[in-house]
């Protein structure tokens, strides 16, 4: 066990009176010592049921022969974090939490791990944790937020900040406002749609890293005590077994996890934390990888906010094994890909079931042929951006523009509440990027404002930030490069004519190359003030977003 380089022999006797000191019986230092990752905190709504979720996995780890061990990782909350400068803090959380716990498990010298994440930035910085430290190790999220119900539908919260838009627009009282306020929400758990942070623990099933249901069993469901105890037990075979992340986690399944994300039509946020933990087990993950895939890869869902359905909806439906069984009848998944359950991915799905063609589309009756992400490139985006196409209105598939420019997401903001932005426009935010911002803000209060005064189906949104999974409508970010480092994006001027053209993947501004050639010349970055602390660090080891925003060692 590597737990015995702290615990075996006379010259670990400093070590064990350590262990002394915390409580563990003689019988305790024999066995498997097995870190908990608790992110549980009070702050986060999908985070404040964690403690039970970690109770209930340090009983199964217990039960399984283990001594479980609990430590903690950060989150942030993106919701509470949006429109303002706490959002440069919420991206950069997920190198801290990949670094932190790389730490305090090789500090101690854990036989295996159980990750407990739940929210955005949490899920893909253990997962990227797991790649480095490779022991044993299974992960059970705290599950997924019921929707709320406002005035006889199913809501969740993007319909909130969409609520906001439309009060500014005179399209809604505040009273209504205030009664989507006290209902949205109406549980702990990750919020209720296939925004970010249920996009990748659903992508946790599709990797092989979590358990069955780990993605779509509700929060607030006793089913998920039981997942995490099988959780604690199952990383306990898995010890016994030697199977680690790096046998699970390979390009063939990360490939698998890009396929069902085409399917289930997940945040784009997830072409930032693929390619970030592809980068940890040494496989050069191009953003470009993502349209082959989504060519031959049918769109079987439309949860919020691309449609009416919920996470609670999948899981009843099936969940993810569902889904991806949907996509293996017609080959497009590796089914050799280990998993934590010792068996392989078509070993699991075997004999899933889809139990509601209406939530989860058979492959034969898909919402699009293709999937539901797009990569465009073009001469205002070289290195490539991402749009979340299953989310776009058809009319607005192709779309041709004037430039409206803002150099940030607040001045953006304004424009769009003050009923500057009108019908046809192509809202320009920049320097809003990994180093711009720093730290790539989500633009959901803009996407949300722009849905909220009417104009979803006639205003698109291109940014070198990013995307909140709630994010709906011609949204094209990730734009690369970025302003920051003097991208095309930077030398767009206020009336330019911007073309979109998403069944072609193009992003392109009308500009002739020697007037590009001539603004690049003169350009010069915007001095957005002096960055202090871990932004400052970050900023000057962040890549582009193509790349996932990776940190790396000039």
């Amino acid at each position: 066990m590597r737990s015995d380089n702290v615990k075996t022999g006379v010259e670990h006797a400093p070590h064990r009176s350590l262990f002394n000191a915390l409580g563990f019986t003689e019988e305790e230092m024999k066995k498997p010592m097995i870190g908990i990752v608790s992110s549980y905190n009070e702050i986060v709504p999908g985070h404040m049921n964690i403690d039970k979720i970690v109770n209930a996995v340090k009983l199964g780890v217990a039960e399984a022969g283990g001594v479980p061990v609990v430590f903690p990782a950060i989150a942030v909350c993106d919701g509470i974090a949006m429109g303002h400068v706490g959002m440069k803090y919420s991206l950069v959380t997920r190198d801290l939490i990949a670094d932190s716990t790389e730490c305090m498990a090789l500090a101690h010298q854990f036989d295996g791990l159980v990750m407990v994440p739940n929210c955005d930035k949490n899920v893909p910085g253990l997962l990227m944790a797991a790649a480095r430290i490779n022991i044993p190790t299974v992960f059970v999220s705290g599950g997924p937020m019921l929707a709320g119900h406002v005035k006889g539908q199913k809501r969740s919260l993007s319909s909130m900040f969409e609520a906001v838009g439309a009060h500014a627009a005179g399209t809604m009282t505040e009273e209504d406002v205030c009664e989507f306020e006290q209902k949205v929400c109406p549980t702990c758990g990750s919020c209720s749609g296939m925004y970010t942070a249920n996009s990748m623990n659903c992508l946790t099933e599709a990797l092989g890293m979590g358990l069955r249901g780990n993605g779509t069993i509700p929060a607030v469901y006793s089913e998920r005590l039981k997942l995490a105890k099988h959780a604690g037990m199952k990383v306990m075979e898995m010890l016994e077994k030697n199977i680690r992340p790096r046998d699970i986690m390979t390009k063939e399944a990360i490939l698998n996890a890009l396929t069902v994300d085409m399917a289930l039509g997940c945040s784009t946020n997830s072409m930032l934390h693929l390619p970030a933990i592809a980068h940890e087990i040494g496989f050069d993950f191009d953003i470009s990888f993502a349209n082959p895939i989504s060519e031959k890869t049918p769109n079987l869902c439309h949860l919020a906010p691309a449609g009416p359905t919920y996470m609670e909806d999948l899981n009843e439906a099936g969940g993810v094994y569902a889904v991806m069984k949907e996509l293996a009848d017609i080959g497009l998944l590796n089914l050799d890909c280990m998993t934590v359950t010792g068996k392989t991915v078509g070993e699991n799905i075997k004999n899933a079931v889809n139990l509601n063609p209406e939530v989860i589309r058979p492959v034969d009756n898909p919402y699009s042929k293709t999937g539901g992400l797009a990569v465009l490139k073009g001469n205002l985006a070289p290195d490539g951006s991402v749009v979340k196409r299953s989310a776009v209105v058809p009319e607005m598939m192709v779309h041709e523009g004037p430039a409206r420019v803002f150099d940030s997401e607040e001045d953006a903001i304004a424009a769009i509440k003050g009923g500057k932005i009108v019908a046809g426009d192509v809202v320009v935010i920049r320097y809003e990027g990994p180093k711009g911002g720093p730290g790539m803000r989500e633009m959901l209060n803009p996407t949300s404002a722009i849905a909220g005064m009417g104009l979803g189906s006639s205003v698109a949104l291109i940014t070198d930030g990013r995307f909140s999974g709630a994010s709906r409508g011609a949204s094209i970010g990730h734009v690369s490069p970025e302003a920051a480092v003097g991208g095309p994006i930077a030398l767009v001027k206020e009336g330019d004519i911007i073309s979109i053209n998403i069944p072609e993947m193009k992003l392109d501004l009308k500009v002739s190359d020697e007037e590009l050639a001539k603004r690049k010349a003169e350009w010069k970055p915007i001095d957005k003030g002096e960055v202090t602390g871990y932004l400052a660090r970050y900023r000057e080891l962040v890549t582009s977003g193509n790349r996932g925003a990776v940190l790396e060692i000039k």
